[in-house]
């Protein structure tokens, strides 16, 4: 069984004990009362500069176990707006990454940015679920689903106003989230059956990624330098977690990454910034 086989297990035991207190027809009631999503997509657009910042929220992570306890996520997020992040994560997932469909209600309530549920979705409850906690976006893990089930899901989240994250590894991955409608394609450097980070993923899988949807660069994000990276190998925007919970200062860390994805030389279009950095390269 592989590490994200073991994480689904027990996704799904939590998800049938909350189906069984708050049966679908319900939370889907609650998303309808729910105000509308943000368009999280045309926020990322109209960003200044090459390279925006998603800022998460994370207690723990695979690879390292604890991170930070976090005692108020409401109060991190509002510290990852104020620095200028485009768009803040919340992990949902409780027994691995210790988040909670609560820290989504906390984050909700003093941000005004996207908010993304970052956890395993593999069932329409869970979209649902995620709209009546006030996600914006919703994370789909492509190794976690078989093609059908990753269109029908893609179909959902669009029907419901909001956007997905597709998560991809590889090229092939990255290929079957655009086959299935995807807009927004996370590019993780993380292989989740080993955990081994290899960086030159996010610059091999971003290559497939067309100009007209965004690429977002996952994992190994530690500071201005790999902002600055990724945004030359193609990343629109990037995804940042443990490097700003474990920082003394996350909102200097926020504010000096997105100082470094809005630097003047970053300012063109994907296809430039990649030309230019392969030129420097050689």
């Amino acid at each position: 069984m592989s590490v994200l086989d073991d994480i689904m297990a027990g996704v799904l035991k939590d998800l049938h004990d909350r189906e069984s207190v708050i049966p679908m027809e319900e939370i889907k009631q609650r998303a309808q009362r729910a105000p509308d999503a943000i368009d999280a997509l045309t926020r990322f657009r109209s960003q200044e500069g090459a390279c925006s910042l998603i800022a998460e929220i994370k207690r723990a992570s695979l690879s390292q176990g604890a991170l930070a306890p976090i005692p108020d996520p409401a109060a991190l997020a509002s510290i990852y707006e104020e620095g200028g992040a485009c768009a803040i994560s919340v992990l949902t997932e409780g027994r691995v990454f210790e988040g909670s469909l609560a820290d989504l209600d906390a984050v909700r309530a003093v941000v005004s940015v996207p908010i993304l549920r970052k956890d395993v979705i593999v069932t329409p409850y869970q979209v649902h679920e995620a709209r009546a906690h006030g996600a914006d976006m919703v994370l789909l893990i492509a190794a976690a689903l078989e093609q059908p089930a990753l269109v029908s899901l893609l179909e959902r989240i669009h029907s419901l106003g909001m956007t997905a994250l597709v998560e991809a590894h590889s090229r092939l991955e990255a290929l079957r989230a655009l086959d299935a409608g995807a807009q927004l394609i996370g590019v993780n450097a993380r292989d989740l059956t080993t955990l081994e980070v290899d960086r030159d993923v996010i610059e091999q899988v971003i290559d497939v990624i067309p100009s007209d949807v965004i690429a977002v660069a996952e994992s190994s994000v530690c500071g201005p330098h790999d902002v600055s990276e990724f945004a030359k190998w193609g990343a629109d925007a990037v995804l940042v977690g443990e490097a700003l919970v474990t920082s003394p200062n996350p909102l200097e860390a926020v504010r000096d990454m997105v100082s470094a994805g809005q630097h003047p030389a970053l300012r063109t279009d994907r296809k430039a910034r990649v030309r230019a950095a392969r030129q420097d390269d050689h």
